[in-house]
């Protein structure tokens, strides 16, 4: 299929080898509770694929990522959603560090460490509940002699179980009542962490998505890289390119998934000619839809009009692929739906783009305010 060769040649560029290493597992090994997927992702550099060249990343583009995000959808829906939260980490943790007033000796290690040794990294947001602000803090951190003690439990957290690093958005207040924004960097072997099992469903097993939970964690002083005091609109634009880049690869990881089950239709000439065009006209939209965003990020779109053209990305390709899923289930017919397990799988896996957060309710009277001319504040 032709979109998706295009996503596989571009995740080939960037990790090549990493698509053949993980289809040499049947689908179901591959999305299973304990599957090695993300082990694997690891080993071929998926880490590094946002991490600035001067840090030894591959600096993908907002393009380019989401394609190697619809391959890896593709053959793994798991490991597509669960290396979202490290991407869009990893975008604003390299984005704060250009911003912060200082890098101390261990950040600059843990920074040089994603790309270099492979280094995951897990996220305390608040993403998992469905009508909550993704970047809302789900931990508490109290100012302590050396640092900061934390608090708090993240469920469901993607790669709970092969983090390196669990990263938290923190409000700090400096000794001269000057606020601002303090990202936490804790070590997952830190005293205090504890992974406990959450994720029931065997849909996305793979991506690890259970509770961790964090007891009185102390996080010194030179894990806490802060934003500059004075730039308090920078602390916007973080977050907002955080929020465009968390939409647009969680989309577009779905559309892998989707991509796979229409794969199947064209490839086996499945149904008549009109039913094949149709398929696939409704997943190339959602397609064009996503790297539509990313190719007017890619070009400089920012603020309000970044939020709203990754949201309506994302609800408009959630609706297209609903459709475009069952018409395929449909099309491949009773049989391939009873001989092979995979096609009820991925049906079900698609589905869950619906259950990322921000929930198209809780978002409506913003959504309607801003293309009435109004600005687009999510709260």
């Amino acid at each position: 299929m032709r979109s998706l060769k295009i996503a596989r040649e571009a995740c080939e560029r960037f990790h090549p080898g990493l698509l053949a290493a993980l289809e040499r597992m049947p689908l179901a090994e591959r999305e299973a509770a304990g599957s090695p997927v993300v082990e694997i992702y690891r080993k071929y550099g998926g880490p590094g694929l946002l991490v600035p060249e001067e840090h030894g990343g591959a600096e993908a583009g907002p393009l380019e990522a989401v394609r190697v995000q619809r391959a890896l959808g593709s053959v793994s829906p798991s490991l597509g959603v669960a290396t979202v939260m490290h991407h869009f980490t990893v975008a604003m943790l390299f984005s704060l560090a250009r911003s912060a007033e200082r890098l101390t000796p261990s950040q600059l290690k843990t920074l040089s460490a994603v790309a270099g040794d492979g280094l995951l990294l897990a996220s305390g947001w608040a993403e998992g509940r469905t009508d909550q602000n993704i970047l809302v803090p789900s931990v508490v951190a109290e100012r302590t002699a050396t640092g900061y003690r934390v608090n708090g439990t993240k469920k469901p957290c993607s790669m709970s179980r092969s983090m390196d690093v669990l990263t938290a958005s923190v409000a700090i207040t400096d000794d001269d009542g000057r606020s601002g924004l303090a990202l936490l960097l804790i070590p997952a072997d830190s005293p205090g962490i504890t992974v406990k099992p959450f994720w029931s469903s065997t849909i996305l097993a793979a991506a690890q998505s259970d509770e961790v939970r964090l007891t009185d964690v102390d996080v010194p002083e030179d894990l806490v890289i802060r934003s500059t005091p004075e730039n308090h609109r920078r602390l916007d634009d973080l977050q907002t390119a955080g929020f465009t880049w968390f939409e647009l690869l969680t989309t577009a990881s779905y559309t892998g998934a989707a991509s796979a089950l229409v794969a199947q239709v064209l490839d086996g000439g499945r149904g008549t000619p009109g039913d094949r065009a149709s398929l696939a006209i409704g997943l190339a939209a959602a397609v064009d839809l996503v790297e539509g965003a990313a190719r007017a990020i890619e070009g400089g779109l920012t603020g309000d009009e970044a939020v709203a053209a990754v949201l309506v990305a994302r609800y408009a390709a959630q609706d297209l692929l609903a459709r475009t899923v069952d018409a395929a289930v449909e099309t491949l017919g009773g049989m391939a739906f009873i001989r092979s397990a995979d096609v009820a799988y991925l049906a079900s896996a698609v589905r869950a783009l619906a259950f990322h957060p921000p929930s198209r309710g809780s978002v409506a009277a913003e959504l309607a305010g801003y293309f009435a001319g109004e600005p687009l504040r999510l709260s």
